[in-house]
């Protein structure tokens, strides 16, 4: 599988039911090929401006590599808390910290490569920023800050550019992910 990397197989997922109450664990590449609803934690980050912070996904990704999507997602490890792991891949993926508060939570299910699918019970988190972003460059190719209505008005015209899982949180939540305490 193109982009695949061997850290994938020693991660495992926190499976869950649709309270999302746990109710068992499983390796992350199979809960995927077999598409187990699992746990996820996405972060969404503003700046003063308004600003939403995007990254386009890194082509050695192994699904829905090179598209973009709000500033990072994961999975929380066995025994870790949603927040911690939110708070852990951040600086992982874009190279800076900040304070992060929990906004929402959502569901999708979603193919996203021909043996993948994504079925996540979602924490999304807020954040603030206005300094400097230093992309993991195994992680992301490019980063972007854009307003509301230009992001809007861009998914519309190109959806095939952006994640799935991106698009369901525009969808669903809207300007409220551009609110950030």
């Amino acid at each position: 599988m193109q982009g695949f990397r061997m850290d994938d197989t020693l991660e495992q997922v926190i499976l869950v039911d649709m309270e999302d109450k746990e109710i068992g664990r499983a390796d992350k590449l199979p809960a995927h090929r077999l598409g187990y609803l699992h746990r996820a934690v996405s972060i969404c980050i503003v700046d003063d401006q308004g600003r939403m912070l995007l990254q386009r996904r890194a082509a050695s990704k192994y699904h829905s590599a090179g598209l973009w999507a709000n500033a990072c997602c994961s999975h929380p490890r066995p025994g870790e808390a949603t927040d911690r792991a939110a708070s852990r891949r951040l600086p992982e993926e874009l190279g800076f910290s900040c304070p992060l508060s929990w906004k929402a939570q959502t569901h999708y299910r979603a193919q996203v490569a021909a043996d993948l699918i994504e079925d996540e019970f979602v924490h999304i988190f807020v954040g603030r920023h206005n300094g400097e972003v230093y992309p993991n460059p195994q992680e992301v190719d490019d980063v972007s800050w854009f307003d509301y209505n230009s992001l809007n008005a861009e998914i519309m015209r190109n959806p095939d550019k952006y994640t799935y899982w991106f698009r369901h949180y525009i969808r669903v939540f809207g300007k409220d992910l551009f609110e950030a305490p």
